[in-house]
């Protein structure tokens, strides 16, 4: 059953999305929802580096019970850390995101960001850069678990990224998903989203 099926495809955005700290250039049209990232902005608390960091650009609604939400990305990374991908989320200490993030010409991570209690911790593995590029990901949520996967370009496959918990998820009640993207260090990344689908089994 489909919660949303946003394709970007019409005028305007299912009006149950929302921005929260919109960048400063985003549309939608039939190379679905492009966007530009502003300076200085990313998601991170605390481990290892020591900042705490909670303003990048997220397009989503609340969703309640389990649900599979999933997209295609595809970016053109300029500066080390850019990124975008999915996000859920219960607010500033409780939350997880999946992307890839640009690190040299030659290498990038992929993987994911899981915060509790106001502390975040990184999984990852080395990906080629592709400049250019796509990549799916998907969120599933059963109760208060998660499971992150993604797809490779060109792969038919989903390739688990990492299980975890939200310790502040009840398991039934509404989190913020969708849409996530952020530049830690200067602005000019461009990505691009092709749909967001969330659906229930």
């Amino acid at each position: 059953m489909d919660i949303l099926n946003e394709t970007f495809l019409s005028p305007a955005l299912d009006p149950r999305l929302a921005w929260t700290n919109p960048p400063p250039d985003w549309s939608i049209g039939q190379e679905g929802l492009k966007l530009a990232t502003a300076a200085g902005t990313d998601f991170w608390q605390g481990t290892h580096y020591g900042f705490r960091v909670d303003n990048g650009h997220v397009l989503a609604l609340p969703v309640a019970g389990d649900f599979t939400m999933e997209t295609v990305v595809r970016g053109n990374p300029v500066h080390q850390y850019d990124q975008a991908g999915l996000m859920v989320r219960l607010g500033p200490t409780s939350w997880i995101k999946t992307s890839v993030e640009f690190e040299t010409a030659e290498h990038s991570r992929l993987g994911a960001v899981v915060t509790n209690a106001g502390w975040s911790d990184w999984s990852t593995q080395d990906v080629a850069t592709r400049p250019g590029g796509s990549i799916g990901f998907r969120i599933r949520r059963v109760g208060a678990d998660y499971t992150v996967e993604a797809a490779p370009e060109g792969e038919d496959r989903w390739v688990q990224l990492r299980i975890a918990r939200l310790h502040e998820d009840d398991g039934t009640g509404p989190v913020t998903a969708g849409l996530y993207a952020c530049s830690p260090k200067a602005a000019g990344y461009e990505a691009q989203f092709a749909h967001l689908r969330i659906t229930r089994d």
